[in-house]
């Protein structure tokens, strides 16, 4: 019998290269999520002011469209102050003032560390012809994590937060509201916890640190509570779906490791309308520009809360009407 028994288990399973199969598809599918925007990254109509004298604004505007073709979205400002001002207020991510002595290269390395560095370099081309060539960064990251390595770093915790906390409650927790209040609960001590972190020891995020904290919280609980709706009312199917899409489309598209702009055309656009890119938007803003620039990406953050919000009470509704029809089914079995 126990023969018997095993070869039907054995016939039931699938086959082995049925599940080599799919274990390779995974696995190309993760290398494409996370390596593909890295190795197409490159400046794609970044936002750029030049300050200057007309005829040579459109000179150097001519040299650059002919050096890195649509790298480059040229925005013509009056002079070095409102450059500064564009950069302060996250119009644009550098400048290039000219008219002065010597050219000058302005950069805000706490906006985008990738694109700081391309305009350093774009800083020794404009060199060759005049060696006095001045780079400054307006906008530094903090000393302690002059690359920010930290925030960069931090963007994959933001996701495996919200995901974990989903999946963890769905199993450990009995009724929608006590994981609700469970989901929101983590959203602020794990924001707290994090910022924390990344503040008082690396040492990679400045301003307020409740404000930076806020922001993290909006992250984790806009993926827990929308990931807690997709299961509610999809089962697990719901909640498989919505953490692949945190993780394969939102992680790796949220710039935070590079910038929008230099992601494959479109896709870094799409990455700033998930909680991941809306947060990594925001978290910089808040901590390096008083918060400029920061409306869409709360607006985003706000719109996925909401989301999670109806999701949750579209579930508990439904759970609701399964409730009532399975109370009427008892009655009508011990009238009959």
């Amino acid at each position: 019998m126990s023969t018997d028994h095993a070869a039907v288990e054995d016939h039931r399973r699938p086959p082995v290269l049925a599940v080599v199969g799919l274990l390779t598809a995974v696995l190309t599918v993760l290398l494409i999520a996370f390596a593909w925007p890295a190795a197409r990254s490159a400046p794609r109509d970044v936002p750029l002011a030049i300050a200057g004298p007309a005829q040579a604004v459109a000179q150097v505007q001519g040299g650059l469209d002919k050096a890195m073709p649509g790298a480059f979205e040229i925005t013509a400002v009056a002079d070095r102050s409102a450059a500064v001002d564009a950069i302060e207020h996250r119009d644009v991510y550098g400048a290039i003032v000219l008219g002065q002595q010597a050219p000058e290269v302005l950069t805000a390395s706490a906006g985008a560390p990738a694109i700081a560095q391309i305009l350093t370099q774009l800083s020794a081309q404009l060199a060759a012809g005049n060696p006095q060539v001045k780079v400054t960064d307006v906008v530094p990251l903090p000393a302690d994590d002059p690359r920010g390595a930290g925030l960069a770093g931090g963007a994959l915790p933001l996701v495996l937060g919200g995901i974990a906390a989903a999946a963890m409650l769905t199993q450990l927790v009995r009724g929608g509201g006590r994981r609700m209040a469970g989901a929101v609960t983590f959203a602020i001590t794990g924001a707290l916890a994090l910022a924390a972190v990344l503040q008082f020891w690396f040492g990679s995020l400045e301003g307020s640190y409740f404000a930076n904290a806020g922001v993290i919280a909006m992250s984790i609980g806009a993926i827990s509570l929308t990931l807690l709706g997709l299961e509610w009312l999809l089962g697990t199917v719901g909640l498989g779906l919505g953490a692949a899409t945190m993780m394969l489309l939102g992680n790796p598209l949220s710039g935070l490791t590079s910038a929008p702009e230099m992601l494959p055309s479109g896709w870094g656009a799409l990455g700033q309308l998930l909680p991941p890119g809306a947060a990594g938007t925001a978290l910089r803003s808040v901590s390096f520009f008083d918060g400029a620039g920061s409306a869409q990406a709360f607006l985003v953050l706000a719109s996925w809360l909401a989301l999670g919000l109806v999701l949750c009470g579209l579930g508990a509704m439904r759970g609701r009407g399964r409730s009532v029809v399975r109370a009427r089914g008892e009655v009508s079995a011990v009238t009959a």
